[in-house]
């Protein structure tokens, strides 16, 4: 089947067209990733997607075809892909929330690209995330480090090269989604964030489609699985592999936007050290990684939370 065929199916018009099926996703996504399709085509199944709206089923078709366009990765414990692009946000504090899931014996990839935004790719560098520059750098970095970052462009090229198509398009398209759901070491679980609320069902669904056993999708701090701990936090996914649903209460009594202005990278490994005080990052740090072991079954994940918060000063990688 063509991707031509794809189109027509999508774009029909009024009473004719209809969504593609999982099938007929992944054939879609597979002769994309294959270099097959015309260009026109592909902007064309794109946009009618983006048009009007994915289903879960169009999602998970999508992803079981990209993930074998990714190289085989050692086994990971917990998925969390970083994603946010095109808008500004604040420090990258879920950084160090990951490092504290890492700290209590979890694997964790981090995978991920933010176009302009690069505080990110700054906060990975300047707290000490390893950072792997080729997929096969990722197996002795968790071995030493229990984490590592993984850029986009260096794990899957062919998606990266889809997700840079916003830059023609001026839009986001399904493909931003695809990533988040990549999970490229088939982690049995994963965390996500979105911007907006509508995608955090639209992902759940779709994990569970694919299989997933856990999930935890929260509209976080610029997108980024990341929660903001003066606010309750609806959050949607999977526990063992079953819908699930759970609003987190609120952890600080203080009103302040998750960004707040602040770049310095550095400020990261201060508030790390100590040297940094900041009441409210600490509880961002804190509820973030909370909820990243409650999505991988960790009893009391919230006191665990506090008191590996408690007991972090030790090196980081250089």
């Amino acid at each position: 089947m063509t991707l031509a065929q794809h189109v027509r199916t999508l774009g029909r018009g009024p009473g004719r067209s209809r969504s593609l099926t999982l099938p007929e996703a992944e054939d879609a996504m597979t002769t994309i990733l294959a270099g097959n399709a015309a260009p026109e085509a592909l902007g064309a199944l794109l946009m009618l997607l983006r048009m009007k709206g994915e289903t879960a089923e169009e999602i998970a078709g999508f992803v079981r075809a990209a993930q074998t366009s990714v190289a085989g990765l050692p086994q990971v414990d917990l998925d969390w892909p970083s994603y946010a692009a095109g808008r500004t946000r604040g420090l990258a504090w879920f950084l160090l929330s990951a490092q504290l899931v890492a700290r209590a014996g979890y694997r964790v990839l981090i995978h991920g690209w933010n176009g302009p935004d690069a505080a990110v790719r700054q906060g990975v560098e300047a707290f000490g995330i390893p950072f792997a520059a080729q997929p096969a750098d990722v197996e002795a970095l968790l071995d030493r480090h229990g984490i590592a970052y993984l850029p986009l462009e260096t794990l899957s090229p062919a998606v990266f090269k889809l997700l840079n198509l916003r830059d023609t398009f001026g839009l986001r398209s399904c493909v931003n989604t695809v990533c988040r759901m990549l999970n490229p070491a088939k982690a049995s679980a994963s965390v996500q964030g979105v911007f907006h609320p509508s995608y955090r069902l639209l992902q759940a669904d779709a994990a569970q489609l694919l299989g997933w056993q856990a999930l935890s999708v929260i509209k976080g701090g610029g997108g980024e699985f990341e929660r903001n701990p003066a606010k309750p936090i609806a959050g949607f996914g999977l526990r063992g592999g079953a819908p699930w649903e759970e609003t987190t209460s609120v952890l600080i009594d203080e009103t302040r936007r998750m960004d707040d202005g602040e770049r310095d990278a550095a400020q990261l490994r201060a508030l790390w050290d100590g040297t940094r005080t900041d009441d409210f990052a600490e509880a961002v740090v804190i509820g973030t990684a909370a909820l990243a072991l409650d999505t991988l079954g960790a009893d009391a994940p919230e006191d665990l939370a506090r008191a590996l918060w408690r007991d972090r000063k030790q090196p980081l990688a250089a």
